[in-house]
């Protein structure tokens, strides 16, 4: 067992030390405090960093997820959460969706085009819009659809990308994969 701490141990450090190399090249203010708190979803099991500067938004009742936002800057934010996939429920028409293509209620396949840290495969959709644009990943296990997304403003979206891609890449999903 003290050999499996270890290596966990280790794992975070470098983790650590890989992330303020990587957090160095951004100017943001959202970054330079250069300390981390981890937010951690009991309901659903799942895990993402956040700067310690940034403020936790009010918690939905449900408990699906949180958000966060800078303080000096609130357009500023990151989110995660999760639900439950409900292919073959009943949507809003009170229609089956299993086999409807174009209701929106229905969960669309993923187009697997990212890998997190611990080795979870998901879709990485970035959004650029006139006033807002926003980077979202977008995680399945089982019948759980797991979620994570920055935002910011679009004149400021540049200047975010790395830090919104690093903390996309460390969301955890528990148990881990084996």
């Amino acid at each position: 067992m003290v050999g499996g701490f270890m290596a966990d141990y280790l794992k975070r450090w470098v983790s650590g030390v890989v992330l303020v190399a990587t957090l160095l090249g951004c100017s943001s203010s959202a970054v330079q405090s250069g300390s981390w708190e981890i937010y951690r979803n009991a309901r659903y099991g799942f895990e993402f960093p956040y700067p310690d500067n940034w403020v936790a938004g009010e918690a939905p009742v449900n408990g699906d997820g949180q958000v966060f936002s800078d303080r000096q800057n609130p357009a500023l934010e990151m989110r995660g959460w999760a639900g439950y996939n409900l292919v073959g429920d009943v949507g809003k028409e009170g229609k089956n969706i299993k086999n409807n293509k174009n209701n929106i209620d229905s969960p669309k396949p993923l187009q697997e085009n990212f890998t997190t840290e611990q080795g979870v495969v998901g879709e990485l959709k970035v959004e650029l819009g006139d006033r807002v644009s926003s980077m979202t990943l977008t995680l399945v296990r089982g019948d759980v659809r797991y979620n994570f997304q920055g935002k910011a403003p679009s004149k400021q979206f540049a200047d975010y990308y790395k830090f919104f891609y690093y903390v996309a890449s460390q969301y955890r999903i528990s148990p881990p994969l084996k």
